[in-house]
């Protein structure tokens, strides 16, 4: 015979009370997670799967690549380097700058000074000192907020001259020694010895009586600067009438002319020979060009946009 079943009662079976409902019991029945699964937290903790956001069109890609570039050409132009334009013929045959030539645009380290002082035979560019430029005529600026914004992008990329007025010469001598012109072979002295200048040019094929300048000591902190083409340069044997007047302050030097970067055909380094040194060798930057700075911030900005799309992903 066969005995009676009976149904577990919640006594017998402890686990089954937090299962079964009671009557009347209006609370939520617990349920467990299915074996091997876990719980769906997007549901209950973060809400909806969020979609990943949709890809920009490209002509939005393309304008934040160009500001992007632009902010990183700016910051290179401010702390790196800047492109010049040579506005004359000065440092011929060094510089292009000739009437009717295309004049050279150089690539002007602006960091390499702020770790050492220039020397003899750097080619630098500096704001002119008060007594080059107390007789100036200053142009005004066009009221134009437009053309004002076309010709300072224009001026970071060297397209267009800065605002400001700029010079690019030869560092002759420096502080606490004496300079003067000219020895029988037309060599300038320094402390009595005569320099080796293998980039002179002379546009009138010969030196003459107006190159001859007395002796000069060069103040302390200042520079002693002369153009390559030493027939046609007005530099510190005429800016403010000469003598001390026409010294440059160190703290007016911007950069050093590193490379000529336009026009393509003239593409070369630009070489810091020191003439006080008669058996000195050149050193000349190295032949590979760098290109501008816009080149560098085109470069860069992609990297950039890169990283930020990660970021941006990783957020979502």
């Amino acid at each position: 015979m066969a005995n009676p079943v009976h149904a577990p009662t919640p006594e017998d079976d402890p686990e089954r009370t937090e299962l079964i409902p009671k009557i009347g019991d209006t609370g939520s029945v617990p349920v467990s997670p299915p074996e091997g699964g876990t719980e769906d937290r997007s549901s209950t903790k973060f809400g909806k799967h969020r979609k990943p956001p949709k890809k920009r069109p490209l002509w939005r890609e393309l304008l934040s690549l160009l500001a992007v570039a632009l902010v990183l050409t700016f910051l290179i132009q401010q702390f790196l380097g800047r492109v010049y334009s040579i506005p004359s013929g000065s440092m011929e045959q060094t510089l292009h700058g000739c009437p009717g030539c295309t004049g050279d645009r150089v690539l002007v380290d602006k960091l390499v000074y702020d770790f050492s002082d220039p020397e003899p035979g750097d080619v630098i560019v500096f704001e002119g000192p008060h007594t080059w430029t107390e007789n100036d005529i200053q142009t005004p600026r066009t009221g134009n907020v437009l053309l004002r914004g076309v010709q300072y992008v224009g001026s970071l990329i060297g397209l267009a001259p800065p605002d400001e007025r700029d010079f690019v010469k030869r560092v002759i001598a420096v502080g606490g020694q004496t300079v003067q012109c000219c020895d029988d072979d037309w060599h300038v002295l320094v402390d009595g010895k005569p320099l080796d200048e293998p980039y002179i040019y002379w546009q009138n094929g010969a030196p003459d009586a107006r190159q001859r300048f007395d002796a000069v000591t060069v103040p302390s902190d200042t520079l002693w600067v002369m153009g390559d083409n030493r027939s046609d340069s007005c530099d510190s044997r005429c800016q403010g009438g000469g003598g001390v007047r026409g010294v440059v302050p160190i703290d007016n030097v911007i950069g050093k002319a590193r490379y000529i970067v336009l026009p393509p055909d003239r593409w070369r380094g630009v070489g810091d020979h020191n003439p006080q040194t008669a058996d000195a060798v050149a050193l000349g930057a190295p032949a590979w060009q760098a290109g501008t700075p816009l080149g560098l911030g085109l470069i860069a900005a992609w990297p950039t946009r890169w990283l930020g799309r990660r970021l941006r992903r990783r957020r979502w």
